[in-house]
């Protein structure tokens, strides 16, 4: 796992580089705007200084998350990443309305337009520099685990389209007398605002607390499962304070014969393997007593699963625990998030199973589908 300080010097070095390659192209912008006169890139020139703000916006992201935890945050402050990359996403919602704006003035009211050589240089210079600056930043992003990064990334090549769509429209002008301008701009100011729109609701989703990617949970229960005493791995849940910081919480089955200082060896290598191979924390190992011995509660086991599974939108069933003494019957049921009616199918099958086993304590758990 690459450590923490080396991630953050990482990405602040990369926000640095394009806060300077903004500054330099607006600086260029800037200098051919006031020997041409066009106020026009003057303009475009202090675009480029608002677009270094993502860099800004970053570097401060990656500062603040990279603090070390402390009595009011002890998980520490990576979710601050999460905030900048959200930031970053309305600069590009703000970026994509205000260009249809524009867009939509220059169909209602065109004005004559005059390409000249020094316009296109520097359109095409805009293009280059965008779109590499861009490309390497989404990289180094996708490198590091930074959502501000990959958004940062995102922006510059979304700055690249848009000057794109300019230098076809000049090529069509040059060429045909044709002005397509105003309408390419709409159509490129839409798909910025799509954009903008999915980088914002992802964004919020890692805020907000998001399912655990499918790969890593699949993962994660592989491992667990590679220990030859654990029998199932049930209730992962996952919560994420940061890119690089990942809390475990699972239920294993384990046979009833085993006793506390093997379950106790037991968690701690689970616990060991999954932060050497994800660099996931195991915050808690719980544990599900299956019972082996009794052809009675086997018996029961059994038709209970069967029973469970015979009902719609069921997706697991786990954690079963019966005392024939104490006739007390426990079990944990996993309804999908789709079902029509999730009370009512549970509600349906506790009454089965209260049928069924009138002389048990019946009690049925619905867990959450947190996990693949």
């Amino acid at each position: 796992m690459e450590s923490n300080s080396h991630r953050n010097s990482v990405i602040i070095k990369t926000g640095v580089i394009g806060i300077i390659a903004n500054v330099l192209l607006a600086s260029f912008k800037a200098v051919a705007g006031f020997v041409t006169g066009s106020i026009a890139i003057i303009l475009d020139a202090v675009n480029n200084l608002s677009d270094a703000l993502s860099s800004v916006i970053t570097i401060i992201g990656a500062w603040y998350g990279g603090k070390l935890p402390d009595k009011e945050h002890p998980l520490g402050h990576g979710r601050a990443e999460y905030i900048s990359a959200s930031v970053i996403s309305l600069i590009v919602l703000y970026a994509g309305f205000t260009s249809l704006i524009e867009s939509v003035k220059k169909i209602l009211d065109p004005s004559e337009l005059n390409y000249t050589k020094v316009s296109l240089i520097i359109i095409i210079v805009a293009v280059l520099v965008k779109f590499i600056l861009g490309s390497y930043v989404g990289r180094i992003g996708k490198e590091v685990n930074s959502k501000a990064l990959m958004d940062s990334g995102k922006d510059a090549i979304l700055d690249a389209l848009i000057s794109v769509t300019t230098l076809l429209a000049a090529v069509i002008y040059i060429s045909f007398q044709v002005s397509t301008e105003a309408y390419l701009g709409g159509l490129i100011s839409i798909y910025i605002i799509k954009t903008g729109s999915d980088m914002l609701k992802e964004t919020v989703s890692d805020i907000l607390g998001k399912r655990v990617d499918p790969e890593i949970s699949k993962n994660i229960r592989k491992s667990i499962m590679s220990f030859e005493d654990v029998r199932g791995a049930y209730d992962l849940i996952m919560h994420n304070y940061g890119p690089n910081t990942l809390l475990c919480s699972v239920h294993i089955e384990v046979d009833e014969s085993l006793n506390a200082n093997r379950i106790d060896e037991l968690s701690r290598q689970i616990a060991s393997k999954v932060y050497e191979d994800y660099g996931v924390i195991m915050e808690a190992i719980g544990i599900y007593s299956v019972n082996t011995t009794d052809p009675e509660i086997i018996a029961i086991r059994r038709h209970v699963m069967n029973m469970i599974y015979s009902h719609d939108h069921i997706l697991q069933v786990h954690g079963f625990r019966a005392d024939s003494q104490k006739k007390t019957l426990q079990v944990d049921v996993i309804i999908e998030f789709s079902a029509p009616d999730r009370i009512g199918i549970y509600e349906h099958l506790v009454n089965d199973l209260k049928e069924t086993y009138p002389d048990y304590d019946v009690n049925v758990t619905m867990d959450i589908d947190a996990s693949d």
